[in-house]
């Protein structure tokens, strides 16, 4: 089959893509689904005859006051506040100092470049739980236990990740645009601003999405780090609002799904751009 977008496929070759597109995303959107059923429902309506009743994915009626009832039992505005507070510093520190980093790696040329690239790649295959707990004892013994310096500081000295999608895609940009640049007196730090950064949007966005989706999610970070209930994020207040009120299931599944739409609302905005970064990320 031909991979040019302007070729036309067959109608019944589109309906059968289409279909077979469909049935593979079902596994994954029926866990979403359910959830928002539950939290429509009422705890009779869900548990039945003392088991889940999975049968029923339509609520009838629909239950809406589960929604502010989970609301009023949990400061949802106080843990979104702290939440994206986290996430826009975290977004900052790890676009800015990867971008920094994989330039240096993509179009400086320096004695030993490659086997540092080749180190760095390494320590994607290193588990976090492996630097756990030395990590931990490194920002207790400075005195940032309990604060969020912990979860926004290691934002700000650069991913692994990110510096590899970001070299691979700069190593795509022309050569001749920096050596143009060079010639008519710029430094590498005005070319880096103001010729590959503009042209790098599409990868920017996606480590961006990433990043703000990795924090958005993360519990162990806060798990580790905070013991102050006004400081607690959204994943974290969630875990609290199991604790307490673990009983209330359709609460919880309400919770569950306010925590979750922003997501999804925000890859939707930022579906094509997202897209576009990783298709460009290949690289030499």
């Amino acid at each position: 089959m031909s991979s040019d977008p302007s070729v036309k496929l067959p109608k019944l070759t589109k309906v059968a893509i289409y279909a077979a597109l469909i049935m593979l995303s079902i596994p994954a959107i029926l866990p979403l689904l359910w959830m928002v059923s539950t939290s429509l429902k009422t705890n009779t309506q869900i548990f039945g005859s003392g088991e889940l009743n999975l049968k029923a994915l339509i609520p009838s009626p629909l239950e809406t006051h589960n929604y502010p009832a989970a609301l009023q039992n949990m400061p949802f505005l106080l843990y979104l506040r702290n939440t994206l507070l986290l996430c826009i510093c975290s977004v900052v520190g790890a676009v800015v100092s990867s971008a920094v980093v994989a330039y240096g790696f993509a179009k400086i040329e320096f004695p030993g470049r490659n086997g540092m690239f080749a180190v760095m790649i390494a320590t994607m295959a290193l588990p976090g739980q492996v630097t756990m707990i030395p990590i931990f004892s490194l920002f207790r013994s400075l005195g940032w236990y309990g604060t969020y310096l912990p979860l926004i500081i290691p934002a700000f000295t650069s991913s692994a990740y990110y510096v590899f999608l970001l070299t691979q895609f700069f190593r795509t940009l022309p050569l001749e645009m920096s050596e143009a640049a060079r010639v008519d007196g710029a430094g590498e730090w005005t070319i880096f601003q103001r010729l590959v950064l503009p042209l790098s949007k599409p990868a920017l966005a996606t480590c961006a999405l990433f990043q703000f989706i990795g924090t958005w999610n993360d519990f162990l970070g806060p798990l580790l780090y905070l013991n102050d209930p006004a400081k607690y994020t959204l994943a974290y207040g969630l875990q609290q609002f199991v604790s307490h009120y673990g009983g209330f299931f359709a609460q919880l599944m309400a919770a569950a799904t306010i925590f979750t739409i922003p997501i999804i609302i925000l890859f939707f905005f930022a579906q094509k751009t997202f897209i576009q970064g990783i298709s460009t990320t290949g690289g030499k």
